[in-house]
């Protein structure tokens, strides 16, 4: 007979000390670590434990015995819930310096690397409606707080658009405004939910893999233009373009309407055909004099004007020559490849998603850039010694892998192709520094610079400056 297990205990008087890895706040509970969210460090809290590990358990706030002096209130109602922003109750100064110290102890403490004094985290110029790209998801069943369920005597299935909340694939919090994204994009999503649900659209179920909505993508430029993607389950011919006919009336701002049939049990779109309802193919994003066509399944840094600090303080570390080869691995539509031709003698720019190369490829035309070569596949497939004996050697590198980091094999090329400069920009420092240190029997750590792209959240960028040994500095 299998043993029941007993209540999960309230932990009363909690102090909260610290945060950890991905932005949990922390306290200690008879030498056992508790992860609470909402906490700040400083706060003292009643905590109700939700989930019991052998070595640590996780909790949520019940009462607040004292609040850190520190604490801010929230802006967003949906604070704590819809699982983003979760650092919206610190001071944003606090932000700056919490995510140094992560830098710090993924390197330093974690990684064991001999780096040089840390700068401090770069600040967004905007910590509210700086994202430029925002996805909803559609759901046939709206999530529901605690406080909600307490005062529903029977709780009936509703449909939602919004966020997926954490760990929960098959419902979605209904969001009624979010603060990551300037307008018409409050604006928009709730005209979409109103307009579908009126019209009886059905909501997509994650679990049955049934209904026509399932999710909608806004994108936003500093030029003023707005993308704007729906993504259906499955064709009604007669739905989609009722839907796009209103959205093209209500919102001529929209400069570029696309849709998706996604009949897939999965929601990526990386294989997906786009298709234009009206507008324009590409939607203008600049920086410095540059101008990108971004298209709707692009990449491009979600936070515009701290792209611009990110790739700028990129190219100073890579100190550039007019006679250099540059190598841009991961290159993605070629922002970073471009942003730099001019300071070099040619770039070389590597991507695995064929249509971001396009994208990349048009870049350079659009801004008469004729020094760049972009080429598309697997990074340690087409990185190979034959590739560089034919292109030329890398006098600098730089690297901005996705948060898995590098394969070991591509690290293993880099180290064989030796440049005299690596530049390695990563928006997770743990797999970064497992990175750097495959490479720290070559090359110096000279410089490093967190670069904070996501005010509110836990999430940091950085970039790395790397010597080769014995070389002039």
């Amino acid at each position: 007979m299998s043993r029941k297990k007993g209540p999960l205990p309230l932990i009363e008087s909690l102090f909260i000390e610290d945060y950890a890895a991905e932005g949990k706040a922390l306290g200690h509970h008879e030498g056992i670590v508790i992860f609470v969210g909402g906490a700040v460090p400083g706060d003292i809290v009643t905590v109700q434990i939700t989930k019991q590990h052998r070595r640590f358990m996780e909790g949520r706030i019940v009462a607040f015995i004292k609040k850190s002096e520190c604490r801010v209130e929230p802006k967003c109602p949906h604070f704590g819930v819809c699982g983003g922003c979760k650092w919206q109750n610190l001071p944003y100064q606090k932000q700056l310096e919490y995510k140094t110290k992560q830098v710090e102890d993924q390197l330093i403490r974690i990684g064991k690397l001999s780096v040089p004094e840390i700068t401090p985290c770069i600040g967004s110029q905007d910590t509210y409606w700086y994202r430029n790209k925002l996805e909803y998801s559609f759901s046939s069943k709206r999530w529901l707080t605690y406080e909600q369920i307490q005062q529903q005597e029977e709780i009936v299935p509703q449909p939602a658009l919004g966020f997926h909340v954490p760990n929960v694939f098959d419902k979605a919090l209904d969001i009624s405004i979010c603060y990551l994204q300037r307008e018409p994009s409050n604006a928009i999503r709730d005209f979409i939910r109103n307009y579908t649900i009126d019209n009886g659209f059905s909501f997509y179920d994650t679990r049955s893999h049934e209904g026509l909505m399932r999710g909608i993508i806004i994108r936003t430029s500093s030029t003023g233009e707005v993308m704007l993607s729906v993504v259906f389950g499955y064709e009604h011919t007669q739905h989609i373009s009722m839907l796009m006919n209103a959205l093209k009336e209500k919102f001529p701002e929209i400069t570029s309407l696309y849709y998706f049939i996604n009949e897939k049990w999965n929601d990526s779109l990386a294989d997906q055909t786009p298709v234009l309802f009206y507008g324009k193919e590409y939607m203008e994003e600049k920086m410095e004099d540059l101008s990108f066509k971004i298209s709707p399944k692009s990449f491009y840094q979600t936070n515009s004007k701290q792209a611009l600090r990110l790739y700028t303080e990129a190219r100073t570390m890579a100190e550039l020559r007019p006679t250099d080869t540059l190598y841009d691995l991961y290159t993605g539509t070629g922002s970073i490849a471009n942003f730099c031709a001019r300071f070099c003698n040619k770039v070389i720019g590597i991507e695995y998603v064929e249509d971001a190369i396009k994208d990349a490829k048009l870049n350079s035309q659009a801004n008469s850039i004729t020094n760049t070569e972009f080429f598309a596949g697997d990074m340690k497939k087409v990185l190979n010694k034959e590739f560089i004996q034919q292109h030329g050697k890398a006098d600098v590198m730089i690297v901005d892998p996705p948060r898995a980091g590098m394969d070991r094999d591509v690290v293993d090329v880099i180290m064989e192709a030796s440049p005299e400069r690596i530049v390695y920009v990563s928006c997770n420092p743990a797999t970064q520094a497992r990175d750097l240190a495959l490479m720290a029997s070559k090359y110096d750590i000279i410089k490093v610079q967190p670069v904070d792209m996501f005010p509110h959240t836990q999430h940091v960028e950085n970039i790395v400056k790397l010597q080769l040994k014995n070389t002039n500095i």
